[in-house]
């Protein structure tokens, strides 16, 4: 029998054990506009004046007011006053930087942020299609359709499909215990996002023909009130059979369901009294617990009324767990690795076990390292498949369409293997030589001539190996959690960046060998976001791919070839060193960054340009 009491006391229940994953998904929802929309409205016009009054018109521009500007006036078919739009957006400068500098002039970042923020790139599609077309007018209206069609795309793949997305994190959590973050992406594996999107357009269009007629409108809210929480079982449903599964269900119920909603007007009353605060942390993710336990309710009033396609709710462990004995069966290749025997290694002592416990370096490889990487290896994989094991969250092999699971064939790397000493030197300088390579590439491409990057003649880098090895060993305790590991390789490579060019220009009377001042946040034009972002990345590829890759090739030369070549690059390596200390790499594309910040005045502004030569001459 229903009983809104019960509906309640459950739904609290549910929102206490998964208060902070619930209060971010209906908070996502809305900032998207899918729900509870009002709630940011209402602090929005709370905070607006005070807003308005201390951001800057700086600010504004980086948020997207320009492209917004330009972005109206190609609609409107005012292409000179756009391209002016984004011409002064683009000039906007700031010229006293001190210190930290938030300003973006120069970087692949720096062009990424001025086109979209300034409007430019929409300036460029529209002048393309002009050229391609030879008609202004026609140009208009492709552009036009453009823009529709992709704000269309946007919305019915993204933001329209999130009502699936969050529904389906409350109703997972109303049986398991945890909800993991990763839930979000449920819609993003197999066909399921398409699919949904199909029968989620179709109910909106459906509802808007309905809205035109008014109270059909409000009936057909209700009626197909079941949809998002029908397509959060069942993607693969089809629309049609969605739409009309959710008629059927809600028959002899819309007013029931009308009058669950008014049992909120208290609630909301004091959402709004609290400036949507109490909306946005209790009353949203509280009503959608509650939505929730009565779909759970009408999917079972269905199922055993046996209404016609109510087979397709055939998620079972969405509202059960599975016995014991079903998650054996299912995970007994978990259970298998789990019941292997631990095998036994030999302990090391003194200096090798603080150098193998902290930074994962060993003297060399031998057989009882691999067995500890498989072993290391089936302990990660054990942990990560614990939760399904002990029933704690949703079981994704038990979904009527399994999951598929994360591909396999690159497991042989093994990344938390340990690194003997020879790996890490050879690695070490593969990697300045690439990086050797990538810099005289980049610089080939931007500025068509070839200059030898870095303070050393030879063909490396040492910065690259040196981030990388450090990456590999002060990092080693953090492989098994990416994100962590992630972060941290972007505060360790930072701090090395920055403070070698401290000491190299405190060594070699103020010269410097890179300058960033111009690129998108960048600290005293030391380090930069976009060196931030790439040495993060960079980091990630080379724990989890390029050096275990590096290792497996370095395992198989054998050890009386591999000890003479680490010797050699570590001599050449050192008498490089000793020269370039004495007399470094400088010239042009290397150290000339005065030339460097002339060039980038005269490309942002002539009469900046001719100012800056006048005061040269002087």
């Amino acid at each position: 029998m229903f009983s809104r009491k019960n509906l309640k006391t459950c739904s609290r229940l549910n929102l206490k054990n998964h208060y902070g994953i619930f209060v971010i998904a209906c908070l996502l929802a809305a900032f998207l506009g899918v729900a509870y929309s009002g709630t940011l409205t209402a602090i929005q016009s709370f905070s607006s004046a005070d807003i308005e009054s201390s951001v800057s018109d700086n600010i504004r521009t980086n948020l997207g007011t320009d492209f917004a500007s330009v972005l109206d006036e190609l609609l409107n078919d005012n292409f000179s006053n756009a391209e002016n739009i984004a011409n002064d957006s683009i000039q906007k400068e700031d010229k006293n930087y001190h210190g930290l500098e938030i300003g973006h002039r120069r970087g692949v970042l720096a062009s990424i942020v001025n086109k979209v923020s300034s409007g430019s790139f929409l300036i460029t599609i529209y002048s393309a299609i002009n050229k391609m077309v030879g008609s202004q007018n026609i140009a208009y209206i492709i552009f036009s359709m453009l823009v529709l069609v992709a704000m269309f795309l946007f919305w019915t793949l993204f933001i329209n499909t999130y009502n699936v997305i969050y529904r389906r994190l409350f109703m997972e959590g109303r049986i398991y215990e945890k909800v993991p973050i990763q839930r979000f992406l449920y819609l993003y594996k197999g066909k399921r996002l398409i699919k949904s999107a199909h029968t989620l357009l179709l109910t909106s269009v459906f509802k808007f023909l309905w809205d035109l007629t008014i109270i059909g409108g409000i009936i057909k809210y209700y009626s197909y009130f079941m949809v998002p929480y029908i397509v959060a079982e069942n993607p693969n449903i089809k629309p049609l059979d969605a739409i009309n599964l959710s008629r059927k269900m809600m028959k002899g119920h819309k007013w029931e369901c009308f009058v669950l909603d008014l049992s909120f007007i208290g609630w909301d009353i004091l959402g709004f009294l609290t400036i949507g605060l109490l909306s946005l942390f209790f009353v949203n993710p509280y009503k959608e617990a509650v939505y929730c336990e009565y779909y759970a309710y009408i999917r079972k009033l269905a199922i055993k009324e046996n209404i016609e396609n109510s087979d397709m709710l055939n998620d079972v462990y969405l509202y059960k767990k599975a016995t014991n004995k079903k998650i054996k069966d299912t995970y007994s290749d978990i259970i298998e690795l789990m019941e292997k025997p631990i095998p036994t290694f030999a302990q090391r002592k003194g200096f090798w076990k603080f150098m193998t416990d902290f930074f994962g370096i060993i003297p060399s490889n031998d057989k009882s390292e691999q067995e500890y990487v498989e072993y290391k290896e089936r302990i990660l994989k054990i942990k990560s498949y614990k939760m399904y094991l002990d029933g704690r969250t949703y079981p994704a092999r038990l979904y009527p369409e399994a999951e598929k699971e994360k591909d396999k064939k690159l497991e042989f790397l093994h990344y938390t293997r340990y690194y003997s000493v020879c790996s890490l030197i050879l690695i070490f300088f593969t990697i300045c030589i690439f990086g050797f390579l990538w810099e005289v590439s980049l610089n080939l491409i931007i500025e068509g001539s070839f200059a030898k990057k870095g303070m050393l003649h030879g063909p490396w880098l040492p910065i690259y190996g040196s981030g990388s090895i450090m990456i590999l060993t002060v990092l080693n305790k953090l492989r098994s959690k990416p994100v962590l590991e992630f972060s941290a390789a972007v505060v360790l490579c930072g701090v090395v960046e920055y403070f070698t060019s401290v000491i190299l220009e405190a060594t070699h009377d103020g010269q410097m060998w890179w300058d960033y001042s111009g690129y998108f946040i960048n600290l005293n034009g030391r380090i930069c976001a976009e060196g931030l972002l790439l040495f993060g990345i960079g980091g990630i590829v080379i724990v989890y791919f390029a050096a275990p890759l590096l290792d497996n090739l370095v395992r198989k030369i054998p050890k009386k070839i591999v000890l003479p070549v680490c010797i050699a690059l570590l001599l050449f390596f050192l008498t490089d060193v000793g020269y370039s200390s004495l007399h470094p790499n400088t010239g042009k594309g290397i150290t000339d960054y005065d030339s460097g910040k002339s060039q980038q005045i005269i490309e942002t502004s002539p009469l900046e340009a001719e100012t800056y030569n006048i005061m040269s001459d002087e």
